[in-house]
């Protein structure tokens, strides 16, 4: 883990950081936010950032989310001021540490901000083979191309593969290629020079620099525009990258893992996507099993949501009810690990149970409960990866009578609503919504803009959201 201290607190918050020392963190110190925050646009990356109380904690946060910068601030101050913490958390920061500093305590909450959504649950057999094709490839220099449906856990499984890998010592920088707008994701991708363009106040280090000697995934790359593509296989082949605004190639020693939830053969057939980039990221293919097709791990994934959430909101820990168990084993899991991940989210807070009951458990529609799921689940019964024999995992029109409910409404009220319900399904996090929806998260975002501007209630970005 890499810490970055900002501030000094009397030497306090400097014993913090050799308290995180000691726990295995790389530290480095700046003096105040202005220093910090020119320190990650040139490159030096930290994984959470513990900050003085007294410092500039808001137009800090606030500078990081205008430079798409995503780490989380934890505050430190002396004593145990409530309003000071309030403040902080008011002001952005993730957690409130008061000094000096407990080492327990400290760990605990550099652990919490830090969690990484890398546990791999593979009781299944299914996944136990994806699994170990991952560990043999993992150790190997070899670029990835990681498929499978959205929600899936296409990051996750990059995160396990860098930590299996030689490079695991190294920065693993994650770029959503969707979710930045094109005419920033170069910039992203391979920094920029001062003035370079409207803007550009100051040079700034692209993720491909910040990832040296490491390991970039580059997130729904079948996203990127065509033209940014031609510049990404430079990158690859000639393993060096040129700043917007310089002559000045940089040398960048980097392992490059990229997913995708598209057919990329379909998109290079359509011209969508350039066929050499294809073949220089897929030399090797791991494809992630959708979560109707290793059954065996929907009840482990659930409990380990289930305990996750709780202790994150403070309530008890529960075990699942055989009915509940029942419950989830039957549902057909359209959108896979995410979907199962908030509904547990949504369980655990709802649950009146000493054991969490099936009426806790909130499905979007039991029309897409089809009867081949159950079957699908049922054990010693191997999946079905292409879907042969398989009904469609898309609501029955004929016996759910959704035709009628749709008679008289236009087409643009039926996708308001589509959009509106599976926002609210997500918790309000936009990726996970335009990853269920099928849509990219730049059409997603001028929907609800189009929808706010017509005094429409929109559900508030949750954490992770965008």
């Amino acid at each position: 883990m890499r810490l970055m201290i900002v501030g000094q607190l009397e030497g306090y918050i400097s014993l913090a950081g050799k308290i995180a020392l000691q726990k295995g963190a790389k530290v480095i110190h700046c003096d105040d936010t202005e220093e910090a925050l020119g320190a990650l646009l040139n490159g030096k990356g930290a994984d959470v950032v513990m900050c003085d109380v007294k410092q500039k904690i808001g137009p800090f946060v606030t500078a990081l989310e205008e430079n798409r910068i995503a780490i989380p601030v934890v505050a430190c101050g002396i004593g145990s001021d409530a309003r000071t913490a309030v403040k902080a958390i008011q002001d952005g920061a993730k957690e409130y540490i008061p000094l000096p500093p407990d080492a327990e305590l400290i760990a605990a909450v550099l652990e919490a901000v830090t969690q990484e959504e890398n546990t791999m649950i593979a009781n299944d057999d299914v996944m136990k083979n994806v699994l170990k094709l991952a560990d043999k490839i993992a150790p190997s220099e070899a670029t990835v191309l990681i498929t499978g449906e959205s929600g899936t856990g296409k990051e996750v499984m990059s995160r396990y593969m860098h930590r299996k890998s030689k490079r695991k010592d190294g920065p693993f920088i994650a770029v959503n290629c969707a979710a930045i707008p094109e005419n920033l994701l170069e910039s992203e991708l391979f920094g920029h020079e001062k003035g370079a363009f409207t803007g550009a106040a100051g040079r700034r280090i692209g993720k491909f620099e910040e990832a040296n000697n490491g390991t970039i995934l580059l997130d729904e790359v079948s996203e990127m525009h065509p033209l940014l593509q031609a510049k990404l296989l430079r990158a690859i082949q000639e393993k060096e990258i040129t700043r917007i605004g310089s002559n000045d190639p940089v040398k960048v020693n980097v392992r490059i893992l990229a997913t995708s939830n598209r057919d990329l053969e379909q998109s290079v057939q359509k011209g969508e996507f350039r066929e050499d980039l294809y073949f220089r990221l897929n030399v090797v293919n791991i494809r992630l099993p959708a979560l109707r097709e290793r059954p065996g791990d929907i009840i482990p994934l659930a409990k380990f949501f289930s305990d996750k959430y709780a202790e994150a909101n403070g309530v008890a820990k529960k075990k699942l009810s055989k009915p509940a168990e029942q419950k989830l084993a039957a549902y057909n899991w359209r959108g896979n690990i995410r979907e199962l991940e908030n509904t547990m989210h949504r369980a655990i807070l709802m649950s009146l149970e000493d054991e969490m009951e099936a009426d806790a458990i909130h499905l979007q529609d039991s029309s897409f409960t089809a009867s081949t799921s159950s079957s699908a689940a049922a054990p010693g019964k191997a999946p079905d990866p292409a879907g042969v024999g398989k009904a469609s995992s898309a609501p029955s029109v004929k016996n759910s009578g959704a035709v009628e409910s749709l008679i008289g409404r236009t087409i643009a009220d039926v996708e308001r609503d589509m959009i509106i319900d599976t926002l609210g399904h997500c918790l309000g996090n936009r990726t996970h919504a335009a990853n269920i929806l099928g849509i990219s998260i730049r059409t997603l975002r001028n929907k609800l803009a189009q929808y706010k501007d017509e005094g429409i209630d929109i559900p508030a970005a949750s954490g992770g959201g965008i």
